[in-house]
C-alpha cells in the first residue's frame, strides 16, 4: 500500500506526528494490522527499523538495529559501554541488568538526537522491547516512534490508530478501485470495516487479507515460492519480479505487509517448511540462527539440534536474553533425547525464575512433574514456585517444608542452591505468617547452615524469620558491621549486601541504620541499572524515614519506589510503597489522598495476603483517624496489626506501632486492651524503635511524670521526642502546670511544623493556646481586661459591660480584641473554658 494512499483520513495523526518531530520525545502507535501505522511512520524521515518474527529468539537483535547507525562505544561511560558490548555480543562479561542496557541506549540516542521509527514492534525480541520501553519513557533528545498491534510497553504517550470512518473508507476505495460494481463495492466496504490495507487489497482478491495474499502466493512458480518462504523465515530478501507484480514484496524484496509474510509461511506445507529451514541452516553465518533453523528442519527427535539449542541458551543467558534462553531450552527438551528432557526443562524453569517470569515457571514445571527426576530436580520442582521475593501463589510448599528442603540440599553438597531456597523461606516469613512453631523450626535449620552468623545474608534472614527472638543479635550484628566499616573508612561496596543489611535493620526497628544502608545501596543499583533492587531499597528507605518523621525525604523515596516497582513488575513492593504514601499523606493531613492510597495498597495486599502491605495500610488509616480526632476508628485500625487472626498482623512491624495503639486506646476508652499488648511486648530490647515505643506507652498508660521525663531523657528520634513532648505538655497543662507545659508544647509544635505533620502541629498549637500561650507570646491579662473577659464570658453584651464599667461599647470591643489572642480564643463562646484554664495558670 502506497504510504500516501494509507494517509487518507489521517489528518489528526499527522498533526500529532508533526508536533512530536518538532518537540522530541516518544510516541507509541497502536492499531490492528493494515490500519495504516506503517504509512504514518513513512510520513517521517528517519532511521527505520522493522521487527521480524524470525528474530524474536535472538536477544537484543532489535536493539542492534536501532542503535547501530549511531553507536560510538568510546563515548559511553565504562559500565554502560561494557553493558552494550556484552548484550550486542561484542565482548564477554557478566550479564548486565536490562535497565543498565536501557541507560546506555538512552545515552546513545540522547547524544545522536535521531528520528528512530520502529515498525512491527510486537515482533521485537523481548529484551529489545524492554530496553526500548525504558528509553521511550525517558527520551527527551531525539524522536522515537514505535508502531505495534498492541501496547508493547506502558508509560509512553500512545496514539490509537483507528479504522477509517465510512466517508474516508468510501473515498479510499473509490481512489484505488473506481471501476467496482455497486454490489462488489458494498461487500468490500463491509468486509474491510475501515481497514485501509483491506480496502486497497480486497478489490483484487479474496474475502480476507490472508486469503487474498495466499491466493497470490499460490499463483507463483515453485522457485519463487521457495525464495519467498526463505525470506519470510529470515533469509535473504526475495525481489523476484513475479512476487513484486503480485504485490507481496516491494522492489527491494521487503514484504509489503506482515500479513503477506505470514500468508507465505502458512501457505507452505510441513515438508516445504523443513526444506526451507534446512537450506537456511546451511548458509547461516551465526550459530544461533543455525541452531533454530536446524530445529525447524527436524522431522522427529534430533539430539544434535537440541545440543545446539542449549548452546544458544547459554549465549542468550550471557547476553541477558532470558526469554529466548527459555524458549531454546524448551525446544531442546522437546526435540532431544528423552533422558535429557527433565534436566533441560528444569534449567529453563530456573532461568525463567531468575527473570521473574512466574507464569513460565508454572507452565514448565507442570510439564516436568511427571518425569523421572533426580533428588536435586525434585528439590527444584518444590522450590521454584517460591523463588520469587514478592511472595508466592497458592499451592506451593510452606516455609517449614522449604527450610527442611534447604537443609537436605545442603547436606547433599549443593550449598548454593540450599541458600537460595532458604532465602525464599526468609522472604515468605516477611510476606506471610507461618506461626511460631514453624519459625522456630526455620531458625533451628538456619543455625545448622554452613554460613558465618555475622554474614549479612544470615543477619537478614534471621531478621525476617525471628525478628523478636533474634532481634537484639541482629542489632548487635549491624553495629559490628558498622564499626568495622568505620575502622576501614568504607562501607561494604556491594549494593546487594547493603540492601540486605538495610532490610534487616527495618525488621528490627533500627530505622536510622535502615535509612543509611538502604540509601548507600541505591548508589550502586543506579550505576548498575538494577532497578528492581533499587525499587526495594527505596521502599525500605521510605518506610523507615516515615517512621522517623522525615516526610520531606520519605515522600520522593516512596514515589520512586512505587514507580519502579510497577515498571519492574513487583506488585507487592508497589503495594508497600503505596501504603507508605498513604501514611505520609495521613501525617501531612491530606486525608483524601491517604484514603485513596490506602485503598490502592489494600487491593494489592489482599490479593495474596501480603501482611506488610496490609499492616502499613492500617497504620496509615490509624494516623489519619488520629489526625482527625476519630480515636475509636484509629484504635480499631491499629488493633488489627496486633491481632494474629487478622491478615494485617505482621510479627515485626506490629512492634513499631505501639505509640499509635496506646494514644488511640487512651483516648477511646481501651487503655486496658493496649496495656495487655504492651505487657506482651515489654522487654529489654536493643531495638531503638521498640524501646522508644515502650517508653512512650508506659508514660501514657501510667500517667507518670517520671516516665514521661525518662522517655524524653532517653535517646530517640526527633519524631518520637516531639510526640512525647506533645503528650507530656498536655498532661502537665491538665494538671495545672501550664508554665512547665509550655516549653514542651512549643518545641512539639515547632517540630511538627518542620516535619510537615499538619494535624499534629495544630494539636500542639491548641494545647499551647490552652496553656495560656497567646499568638503573640504574651498571655498575661491586666486586672481590667480580666474583669471585661469574665463579664463577656457570663453572656453580657458589649453595651451592658460598658454601662457597668462606664465605658463606651466601642472601648469594650477594643479591649476584647486584645483579650482574645491573649487567651488563645477566637469567639465569645470559648471564653468561659479559656478563663478557667487561665485562672489555673495564674494561681
Amino acid at each position: 500500500m502506497d504510504h500516501r494512499t494509507g494517509l487518507v483520513g489521517r489528518e489528526r495523526e499527522l498533526r500529532r506526528l508533526t508536533a512530536l518531530a518538532e518537540s522530541g520525545g516518544a510516541l507509541l502507535l497502536v492499531g490492528e494490522p493494515g490500519v495504516g501505522k506503517s504509512a504514518l511512520l513513512s510520513s517521517l524521515d528517519g532511521h527505520r527499523v522493522v521487527g521480524v518474527e524470525s528474530e524474536r529468539d535472538l536477544p537484543y537483535s532489535g536493539l542492534h538495529q536501532v542503535l547501530h547507525p549511531f553507536l560510538d562505544l568510546r563515548a559511553l561511560a565504562g559500565v554502560r559501554r561494557s553493558a552494550l558490548e556484552v548484550v550486542l555480543g561484542l565482548s564477554a562479561g557478566a550479564v548486565p541488568p536490562v535497565h543498565l542496557v536501557g541507560l546506555a541506549a538512552l545515552d546513545v540516542l540522547s547524544a545522536a538526537r535521531p528520528v528512530v521509527l520502529v515498525d512491527d514492534a510486537h515482533w521485537l525480541d523481548p529484551a529489545s522491547a524492554d530496553v526500548l520501553g525504558f528509553v521511550a519513557r525517558r527520551l527527551t533528545g531525539g524522536v522515537l516512534v514505535v508502531a505495534a498491534r498492541t501496547r508493547v510497553f506502558d508509560g509512553v504517550p500512545t496514539l490509537g490508530v483507528e479504522p477509517l470512518g465510512p466517508a474516508d473508507a468510501s473515498a479510499l476505495l473509490a481512489e484505488v478501485a473506481p471501476a467496482l460494481s455497486s454490489d462488489r463495492r458494498s461487500r468490500v466496504l463491509a468486509e474491510a470495516a475501515g481497514n485501509p490495507l483491506a480496502l486497497v487489497e480486497l478489490p483484487f482478491g479474496g474475502n480476507s487479507l490472508e486469503e487474498t495474499f495466499a491466493a497470490r502466493v499460490a499463483t507463483l512458480p515453485g522457485g519463487v515460492r521457495a525464495a519467498l518462504l526463505e525470506a519470510a523465515l529470515g533469509g535473504a530478501a526475495c525481489a523476484a519480479s513475479q512476487a513484486v507484480e503480485a504485490r507481496l514484496v516491494d522492489r527491494d524484496g521487503a514484504f509489503l505487509h506482515p500479513t503477506a509474510r505470514s500468508a507465505v509461511v502458512r501457505s507452505a506445507s510441513a515438508a516445504e517448511l523443513r526444506d526451507a529451514h534446512r537450506r537456511l541452516a546451511a548458509v547461516a553465518d551465526e550459530p544461533d540462527r543455525r541452531a533454530w533453523h536446524l530445529a525447524g528442519a527436524a522431522d522427529g527427535a534430533d539430539e544434535t539440534a537440541a545440543r545446539l539449542l542449549e548452546e544458544t541458551c547459554d549465549r542468550a543467558v550471557r547476553r541477558g536474553g532470558a526469554v529466548p534462553a527459555v524458549r531454546a531450552l524448551e525446544r531442546a527438551a522437546a526435540l532431544g533425547d528423552g533422558g535429557q528432557r527433565a534436566r533441560r526443562l528444569l534449567r529453563a524453569a530456573e532461568v525463567a525464575a531468575e527473570a521473574g517470569r512466574r507464569d513460565d515457571v508454572e507452565r514448565i514445571l507442570l510439564a516436568a512433574r511427571g518425569l523421572d527426576l533426580t533428588p536435586r530436580e525434585r528439590a527444584l520442582v518444590t522450590w521454584l514456585p517460591s523463588a520469587f521475593d514478592d511472595g508466592v501463589g497458592e499451592g506451593t510448599a510452606g516455609p517449614g517444608d522449604l527450610a527442611g528442603l534447604a537443609e537436605a540440599v545442603v547436606a547433599d553438597g549443593d550449598v548454593e542452591l540450599g541458600m537460595r531456597i532458604f532465602w525464599s523461606v526468609a522472604m515468605r516469613c516477611f510476606w506471610v505468617e507461618p506461626g511460631a512453631a514453624v519459625r522456630d523450626r526455620i531458625a533451628a535449620v538456619a543455625r545448622r547452615l554452613p554460613i558465618d552468623p555475622g554474614d549479612p545474608r544470615m543477619l537478614a534472614m534471621l531478621a525476617y524469620v525471628c525478628p523478636v527472638e533474634q532481634g537484639d543479635a541482629v542489632v548487635a550484628g549491624l553495629r559490628g558491621i558498622s564499626a568495622a566499616a568505620a575502622r576501614s573508612a568504607a562501607d561494604p561496596s556491594d549494593p546487594a549486601t547493603l540492601r540486605l543489611l538495610g532490610s534487616a535493620a527495618l525488621q528490627v526497628g533500627a530505622f536510622e541504620d535502615s535509612v543509611r544502608l538502604s540509601a548507600a545501596a541505591q548508589l550502586g543499583f543506579r550505576a548498575q541499572g538494577r532497578f528492581a533492587l533499587l525499587a526495594r531499597a527505596r521502599a525500605v528507605e521510605a518506610w523507615s524515614r516515615t517512621r522517623l518523621g522525615d516526610l520531606a525525604a520519605a515522600e520522593p523515596a516512596a514515589h520512586e519506589a512505587a514507580a519502579l516497582a510497577e515498571e519492574t513488575s513487583q506488585p507487592y513492593m508497589h503495594g508497600l510503597a503505596a501504603a507508605v504514601q498513604a501514611e505520609i499523606a495521613a501525617l501531612k493531613g491530606d486525608h483524601d489522598e491517604a484514603a485513596r492510597k490506602a485503598a490502592e495498597a489494600e487491593r494489592i495486599g489482599l490479593a495474596a495476603g501480603a501482611r506488610p502491605v496490609l499492616a502499613t495500610v492500617q497504620l496509615a488509616r490509624a494516623l489519619s483517624a488520629l489526625g482527625q480526632g476519630r480515636h475509636a476508628d484509629a484504635f480499631a485500625a491499629v488493633l488489627r496489626v496486633h491481632d494474629p487472626a487478622d491478615p494485617a498482623y505482621q510479627l515485626a512491624l506490629r512492634r513499631y506501632v505501639l505509640p499509635e495503639l496506646v494514644e488511640a486506646a487512651t483516648r477511646s476508652g481501651h487503655a486496658d486492651v493496649a496495656a495487655k499488648i504492651v505487657d506482651e511486648l515489654d522487654t529489654a530490647t536493643g531495638s531503638p524503635a521498640l524501646a522508644a515505643g515502650l517508653r512512650y506507652a508506659r508514660a501514657l498508660l501510667n500517667d507518670d511524670e517520671a516516665l514521661y521525663e525518662a522517655a524524653l531523657d532517653a535517646k530517640s528520634s526527633p519524631w518520637d521526642r516531639a510526640r512525647t513532648q506533645l503528650q507530656f505538655g498536655g498532661w502537665l497543662r491538665r494538671r495545672r502546670q501550664a508554665a512547665k507545659a509550655r516549653p514542651h508544647l512549643k518545641a512539639a509544635k515547632e517540630a511538627f511544623e518542620a516535619f510537615g505533620a499538619k494535624d499534629w502541629a495544630e494539636r500542639a498549637a491548641e494545647e499551647l493556646r490552652a496553656s495560656g500561650e497567646s499568638r503573640n507570646g504574651n498571655g498575661e491579662l491586666t486586672k481590667h481586661e480580666l474583669t471585661i473577659a469574665r463579664m463577656a464570658a457570663d453572656g453580657l453584651t458589649n453595651k451592658e459591660i460598658g454601662e457597668r464599667l462606664h465605658l463606651s461599647h466601642r472601648t469594650v470591643s477594643t479591649h476584647l480584641h486584645r483579650i482574645f489572642p491573649k487567651l488563645g480564643v477566637t469567639a465569645r463562646a470559648e471564653l468561659d473554658a479559656a478563663l478557667m484554664t487561665y485562672g489555673n495558670t495564674v494561681t
